[in-house]
C-alpha cells in the first residue's frame, strides 16, 4: 500500500505630574483588569507499545479536533494494533538529526474512510520536533499513516492564506509526543534499505518493520522523558530549504 503543533496602571515616577486642561475633570485611577482566562485544550493522551519501547502522544482534540477524532477510531477499535512504523526519512540539510518517522495500518481491509483535512494555518498546530501528524496524497485523503518529527520542518506546515488545496495545504499536524522520543529516535535511527521503497520512499524504507504491540489512550502522560508542546501559532512559517522535497514525500 502507498504511504499516503495582567493589565495594570503604571506609577509616574516621583514627582512628576500630569498637565491638566482648564475644567478639566481629573480622570478616575485606573482600574487592573482581570487577567484573560487561559483556553481550556482538550488533551487525549495514546500510549504505542512497540518491541523498542513506549511512546506516548498527546492529542490535541481542542484545535485539531477531526484528526484527533479520527486517529482515535483506529485506537478505540484495536486497528492500530499490529500497525507498523516502516519509513525513516533522514534530511541532510542541518548537522542536527532531521526527518521523520512514518508508520501505519498496512491491511486496507482494516482503513476506516478519509478524514476531512485540518491545516495547520487552522489548527495553528505547526510541525515542529515531536509533533505527530496525518501522512495523505491529496487533502482530505489521510487515513491511518502518521508521521513523527525528529526535527522542525515547517514545509510541511500550511500557507497563511491556502483553503486547503495543493499546492500550499500542507499536513495536519494534530498532537506531539509527550514520552517516549528516545524510543522514536531509536526506531528512527534504525537501518534501511537502499533497495525497498518507490520514487521518494526510495532509501528510506527501514529494513525491518517495527510492529505497533498495542494503541490504547491512557490518563495522564508518563512523568519523564517529556517533550514541550509546541506553542500553537497561526503565523504560516518560513519555508527551510531542502524541505520542498521532504513535503513532496510525506504523503
Amino acid at each position: 500500500m502507498a504511504a499516503p503543533f495582567a493589565l495594570a496602571a503604571l506609577a509616574l515616577p516621583a514627582g512628576a505630574r500630569q498637565a491638566e486642561a482648564p475644567g478639566d475633570v481629573p480622570a478616575p485611577p485606573a482600574v487592573a483588569q482581570a487577567p484573560a482566562t487561559p483556553e481550556r485544550v482538550e488533551h487525549v493522551y495514546v500510549e504505542l507499545k512497540t518491541p523498542a519501547g513506549a511512546i506516548t502522544l498527546d492529542l490535541d482534540k481542542t484545535h485539531a479536533p477531526l484528526t484527533t477524532a479520527n486517529s482515535l477510531k483506529y485506537v478505540d477499535s484495536g486497528r492500530l494494533d499490529g500497525a507498523v512504523f516502516y519509513r525513516a526519512m533522514h534530511l541532510d540539510y542541518s548537522d542536527e538529526p532531521a526527518g521523520l518517522l512514518q508508520g501505519g495500518v498496512r491491511d486496507g481491509a482494516k482503513l476506516f474512510p478519509p478524514v476531512a483535512h485540518e491545516p495547520t494555518n487552522r489548527t495553528g498546530i505547526l510541525h515542529k520536533a515531536g509533533a505527530v501528524s496525518m501522512a495523505r496524497f491529496a487533502p482530505g485523503t489521510a487515513t491511518a499513516d502518521f508521521m513523527i518529527l525528529i526535527s522542525d520542518m515547517p514545509a510541511l506546515d500550511a500557507q497563511a492564506d491556502n483553503e486547503g488545496e495543493d499546492p500550499g495545504a500542507g499536513f495536519a499536524a494534530f498532537g506531539h509526543v509527550v514520552s517516549g522520543m528516545d524510543v522514536v529516535r531509536k526506531i528512527w535511527d534504525m537501518p534501511r534499505s537502499a533497495t525497498k521503497g518507490e520514487g521518494v520512499m526510495k532509501g528510506d524504507i527501514l529494513e525491518d518493520e517495527v510492529k505497533i504491540i498495542g494503541a490504547r489512550r491512557v490518563a495522564a502522560p508518563p512523568p519523564a522523558s517529556t517533550v514541550p508542546a509546541p506553542e500553537p501559532s497561526a503565523l504560516a512559517p518560513a519555508t527551510i530549504a531542502g524541505e520542498e522535497e521532504a513535503a513532496d514525500g510525506a504523503d
